[in-house]
């Protein structure tokens, strides 16, 4: 059975450990070999790849989405189209990659038409319809114990979503890959079929962008 994925980015901005990078070869070398499997017609290899970034796909599109019925179709659909053209994977690049550029495209997608609709994409919902706080999902035993630090937590969670809706869709995806995926702005750039240095500079105006909103926030 394979193992579930590993995230594929560090959050601390430091180079891998060897013990990382070891274990990164593996996990692609066991995909290539699953891929492989999956495009001779064995199914079963396939669901093993669903299993392995069934998480990971989910949270993407839910932290770049802020809703989850969004997401959940995001992820369904990123898997149908993942299989649909696993033929086509020619193993130029990491299954992860090639997989993330299928999610951050349907979900480009989608911020598009809620841009184009004036919907508020800040707006976070659970399936039933609810107001759902996304960072309520991080378990914080300190939190719980004090009432306070957990009023304050949620209000700058709002105001962090509420300046993530201000942005554009393509300077919303490089943010969020880039800070809550901890992929390198290169991988990014693969992603966008862009450059690196276009990523960069698109994280660089959603962060002067970001601090600014948050600025005339508090």
């Amino acid at each position: 059975m394979a193992k579930a994925a590993a995230q594929p980015g560090t959050r601390n901005g430091g180079k891998l450990t060897q013990a990382q990078l070891d274990a990164r070869a593996q996990q692609r070398t066991e995909d290539d070999e699953l891929i492989r499997e999956a495009q001779k017609g064995q199914r079963t290899a396939f669901d093993a790849l669903v299993r392995r970034y069934d998480q990971s796909v989910l949270r993407l599109a839910l932290h770049m989405l802020g809703n989850e019925q969004d997401a959940q179709d995001v992820h369904q659909e990123a898997f149908i189209k993942a299989y649909r053209h696993l033929g086509n994977f020619r193993f130029e690049c990491s299954f992860y990659t090639w997989l993330y550029r299928i999610v951050t495209n349907l979900c480009l997608d989608q911020l598009r038409r809620r841009k184009s609709r004036r919907e508020d994409p800040a707006t976070v919902l659970d399936a039933s319809g609810d107001e759902m706080d996304l960072m309520a999902n991080i378990t914080d035993d300190r939190a719980m114990a004090n009432p306070g630090r957990e009023l304050d937590r949620k209000v700058m969670s709002e105001r962090i979503g509420e300046a993530l809706s201000k942005l554009t869709p393509r300077e919303r995806t490089v943010f969020e890959l880039k800070h809550y995926q901890g992929l390198k702005l290169r991988t990014i750039g693969e992603m966008l079929s862009t450059t690196e240095e276009t990523a960069k500079n698109t994280l660089f105006r959603a962060t002067r962008k970001l601090r600014a909103n948050l600025a005339e926030l508090r």
